[in-house]
Protein backbone atom coordinates (compact mmCIF):
# COMPACT_ATOMS: atom_id res chain seq x y z
CA UNK A 1 0.00 0.00 0.00
CA UNK A 2 2.67 2.27 0.85
CA UNK A 3 4.54 1.43 -2.41
CA UNK A 4 1.36 2.55 -4.06
CA UNK A 5 0.54 5.67 -2.30
CA UNK A 6 4.52 6.58 -2.76
CA UNK A 7 3.75 5.87 -6.68
CA UNK A 8 0.44 7.76 -6.78
CA UNK A 9 2.60 10.77 -5.02
CA UNK A 10 5.33 10.63 -8.07
CA UNK A 11 2.60 10.72 -10.75
CA UNK A 12 0.68 13.34 -9.39
CA UNK A 13 3.17 15.70 -7.09
CA UNK A 14 2.32 19.11 -9.23
CA UNK A 15 -1.31 18.72 -8.47
CA UNK A 16 -1.25 17.06 -5.39
CA UNK A 17 1.08 19.87 -3.89
CA UNK A 18 -1.03 22.46 -5.90
CA UNK A 19 -4.19 21.15 -3.81
CA UNK A 20 -2.64 21.14 -0.89
CA UNK A 21 -1.31 24.80 -1.01
CA UNK A 22 -4.65 26.34 -2.78
CA UNK A 23 -6.44 24.36 0.10
CA UNK A 24 -4.25 26.50 2.82
CA UNK A 25 -3.91 29.76 1.55
CA UNK A 26 -7.95 29.54 0.59
CA UNK A 27 -8.81 28.23 4.30
CA UNK A 28 -6.01 30.83 6.42
CA UNK A 29 -6.44 33.55 3.86
CA UNK A 30 -10.32 33.59 4.32
CA UNK A 31 -9.59 33.66 7.89
CA UNK A 32 -7.64 36.19 7.74
CA UNK A 33 -9.71 38.73 5.49
CA UNK A 34 -13.04 38.17 7.70
CA UNK A 35 -11.22 38.96 11.12
CA UNK A 36 -8.70 41.98 9.74
CA UNK A 37 -11.36 43.51 6.68
CA UNK A 38 -14.92 42.25 7.20
CA UNK A 39 -15.26 42.24 11.05
CA UNK A 40 -14.19 45.45 11.27
CA UNK A 41 -16.55 46.66 8.75
CA UNK A 42 -18.99 45.41 10.84
CA UNK A 43 -18.75 47.04 13.66
CA UNK A 44 -19.60 50.65 11.41
CA UNK A 45 -23.80 48.65 11.19
CA UNK A 46 -25.80 49.96 14.11
CA UNK A 47 -28.34 47.87 14.22
CA UNK A 48 -27.90 45.28 16.41
CA UNK A 49 -30.29 42.90 14.61
CA UNK A 50 -29.07 43.36 11.15
CA UNK A 51 -24.93 43.63 12.66
CA UNK A 52 -25.61 39.89 13.93
CA UNK A 53 -27.40 38.50 10.67
CA UNK A 54 -24.77 39.96 8.53
CA UNK A 55 -22.08 38.20 10.90
CA UNK A 56 -24.27 35.03 10.74
CA UNK A 57 -24.67 35.27 6.84
CA UNK A 58 -20.91 35.98 6.37
CA UNK A 59 -19.72 33.40 8.79
CA UNK A 60 -21.94 31.08 7.30
CA UNK A 61 -20.83 30.97 3.85
CA UNK A 62 -16.92 31.36 4.47
CA UNK A 63 -17.57 27.93 6.58
CA UNK A 64 -19.25 26.55 3.88
CA UNK A 65 -16.89 27.51 1.55
CA UNK A 66 -13.49 26.17 3.53
CA UNK A 67 -15.31 22.77 4.06
CA UNK A 68 -14.23 21.12 0.94
CA UNK A 69 -10.68 22.84 1.20
CA UNK A 70 -10.47 21.09 4.79
CA UNK A 71 -10.90 17.92 3.50
CA UNK A 72 -8.61 18.29 0.63
CA UNK A 73 -5.92 19.84 2.60
CA UNK A 74 -6.54 16.63 4.98
CA UNK A 75 -6.45 14.00 2.37
CA UNK A 76 -3.16 15.42 0.24
CA UNK A 77 -0.82 16.04 3.42
CA UNK A 78 -1.48 12.50 4.08
CA UNK A 79 -0.12 11.00 0.69
CA UNK A 80 2.93 13.88 0.69
CA UNK A 81 3.65 12.53 4.47
CA UNK A 82 3.85 9.41 2.80
CA UNK A 83 5.24 9.92 -1.18
CA UNK A 84 7.76 12.57 -0.16
CA UNK A 85 9.87 9.95 2.15
CA UNK A 86 10.16 12.29 5.20
CA UNK A 87 10.61 9.34 7.54
CA UNK A 88 13.47 8.69 9.15
CA UNK A 89 15.22 12.26 8.25
CA UNK A 90 15.72 14.82 10.70
CA UNK A 91 13.18 16.68 9.39
CA UNK A 92 10.08 14.07 10.20
CA UNK A 93 9.35 15.64 13.21
CA UNK A 94 8.12 18.77 11.46
CA UNK A 95 5.82 16.43 9.18
CA UNK A 96 4.23 15.28 12.49
CA UNK A 97 3.72 18.88 13.95
CA UNK A 98 2.67 20.06 10.72
CA UNK A 99 -0.07 17.36 11.06
CA UNK A 100 -0.89 18.16 15.23
CA UNK A 101 -1.66 21.82 13.73
CA UNK A 102 -3.82 21.05 11.08
CA UNK A 103 -5.68 18.69 13.33
CA UNK A 104 -6.22 21.49 16.42
CA UNK A 105 -7.46 24.33 13.54
CA UNK A 106 -9.95 21.38 12.21
CA UNK A 107 -10.93 20.55 15.83
CA UNK A 108 -11.17 24.27 16.32
CA UNK A 109 -12.94 25.04 13.05
CA UNK A 110 -15.62 22.12 13.66
CA UNK A 111 -16.18 23.61 17.22
CA UNK A 112 -17.20 27.26 15.31
CA UNK A 113 -19.30 25.54 12.59
CA UNK A 114 -21.52 24.32 15.50
CA UNK A 115 -21.45 27.59 17.86
CA UNK A 116 -22.44 29.51 14.51
CA UNK A 117 -25.05 27.22 13.73
CA UNK A 118 -26.61 26.96 16.85
CA UNK A 119 -26.36 30.86 16.93
CA UNK A 120 -28.14 30.80 13.89
CA UNK A 121 -30.98 29.03 15.15
CA UNK A 122 -30.85 31.43 18.01
CA UNK A 123 -31.32 34.37 15.64
CA UNK A 124 -33.56 32.64 13.87
CA UNK A 125 -35.83 31.99 16.16
CA UNK A 126 -35.42 35.74 18.07
CA UNK A 127 -33.35 35.39 20.69
CA UNK A 128 -31.23 37.49 19.57
CA UNK A 129 -28.50 37.96 23.06
CA UNK A 130 -28.06 34.55 23.02
CA UNK A 131 -27.37 34.18 19.55
CA UNK A 132 -24.81 36.86 20.19
CA UNK A 133 -23.35 35.16 23.12
CA UNK A 134 -22.93 32.29 21.32
CA UNK A 135 -20.56 33.04 18.57
CA UNK A 136 -18.69 36.16 20.68
CA UNK A 137 -15.84 34.12 21.06
CA UNK A 138 -15.16 33.22 17.35
CA UNK A 139 -13.91 36.27 16.19
CA UNK A 140 -11.46 37.67 19.08
CA UNK A 141 -10.27 34.25 20.35
CA UNK A 142 -11.31 30.95 17.87
CA UNK A 143 -10.81 32.96 14.68
CA UNK A 144 -7.08 34.38 15.94
CA UNK A 145 -6.00 31.14 17.00
CA UNK A 146 -6.57 29.25 13.94
CA UNK A 147 -4.98 32.41 11.65
CA UNK A 148 -1.79 32.15 13.74
CA UNK A 149 -1.73 28.03 13.84
CA UNK A 150 -2.61 28.43 10.27
CA UNK A 151 0.33 30.63 9.18
CA UNK A 152 2.67 28.34 11.15
CA UNK A 153 1.85 25.47 9.33
CA UNK A 154 2.22 27.79 6.16
CA UNK A 155 5.58 28.21 7.38
CA UNK A 156 6.11 24.77 8.47
CA UNK A 157 5.16 23.08 4.71
CA UNK A 158 7.55 25.80 3.18
CA UNK A 159 10.40 24.52 5.56
CA UNK A 160 10.01 21.33 4.47
CA UNK A 161 9.21 21.64 0.74
CA UNK A 162 12.74 23.95 0.61
CA UNK A 163 14.64 20.13 1.54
Amino acid sequence: MKEQMVNFFAEYVALLVFLHVISAVVWVGGMIAIRMAVHPSLKSIDDPKIKLGKTLQIMGRLFNLVIPFIIILIITAALMAIGLGFKGTDLYWLVHAKEGIWTIMTVNFIYMYIKRNKAQKLFDSGDLAQAKMSVSNIPNLLLPINIVLGVIAIFAGVTLRGF
